[in-house]
């Protein structure tokens, strides 16, 4: 059990906050997050990443008790490897999400995540400028969209992706689908009601812990629904989405900075 005056629970972003921009994690975050969760402390990882970069997020977060994962669509207990959340958009519900886009935006370039293996390809047309290496499968739309999947990335040439995250709230009904973006420059395209606030509630509804008592961390829009969730603390990194900073309690440094490392190094030692 964690002592009085520490939260129970810590979730904690990966890309941009918890991992730096060489894509690496320092040896003292490592080193950090192992007193954390020796202070009895559980923690979470909370990424957009899909199932299929699961190896890749356990070994950014090794102390981890909880993958959160895909904007929560898929929900990990460490030391079991069935999901405890597996949610799956339907391929007539993608189409229609994207069809009334493309009719605000115009022609949108897709990929979809649609299966779960490590190492799995994407499939569609590969996004201009992606960052990380990745295979994808060239695939028709009909063809991307023939069943369920985990979600989708679109983007297009005309519209930065805030501008077209805005619109596609607009257009895309909640029932039908969730949108945001993680800082890829692509919208991603999820389950309906599927956000990390969804994916920490499993989290704690499996252990028993109340939202007050957490404490999360992040730089992008995406993670604004566990900010909106977590009652503890929310931090934003420095170099955060300027949403993420307005919606933060407080900041600490940058990713570049361990800022998440420093901070749980500051907290344990109070």
């Amino acid at each position: 059990m964690a002592r009085p005056g520490l939260p129970k629970l810590i979730a904690t972003d990966l890309d941009g906050t918890l991992v730096r921009s060489d894509d690496s994690v320092s040896a003292y975050t490592h080193e950090v997050l192992d007193r954390v969760r020796a202070a009895g402390i559980r923690i979470v990882g909370a990424t957009g990443r899909g199932p299929r970069l699961s190896s890749l997020t356990l070994s950014d977060v090794r102390a981890a008790d909880f993958l959160v994962l895909a904007h929560g669509g898929w929900v990990y207990d460490v030391s079991d490897p069935r999901p405890l959340r597996a949610a799956r958009l339907s391929g007539a519900a993608l189409a229609t999400a994207l069809t009334d886009l493309e009719e605000i935006v115009g022609p949108l370039t897709v990929m979809v995540e649609a299966l779960e293996h490590v190492g799995a390809p994407l499939w569609g047309t590969r996004a201009p400028n992606w960052r990380y290496e990745v295979v994808v499968e060239e695939r028709t739309r009909p063809e991307c969209l023939a069943g369920d999947v985990i979600k989708a990335y679109a983007c297009t040439a005309d519209h930065n992706v805030d501008d077209l995250l805005a619109i596609a709230r607009r257009v895309i009904p909640a029932d039908v689908a969730s949108v945001t973006q993680a800082g890829l420059n692509v919208l991603e395209i999820c389950p309906p009601f599927t956000d990390k606030g969804t994916g920490l509630a499993v989290v704690a509804e499996t252990i028993g812990v109340d939202p007050a008592d957490v404490l999360v961390f992040g730089d992008m829009p995406n993670d604004l629904p566990m900010f909106a969730w977590a009652g503890w603390q929310r931090v934003a990194v420095a170099n955060a989405h300027p949403s993420v900073l307005a919606a933060a309690d407080e900041v600490t440094l940058t990713n570049d900075e361990d800022g998440v490392a420093r901070y749980l190094d500051r907290l344990l030692s109070r």
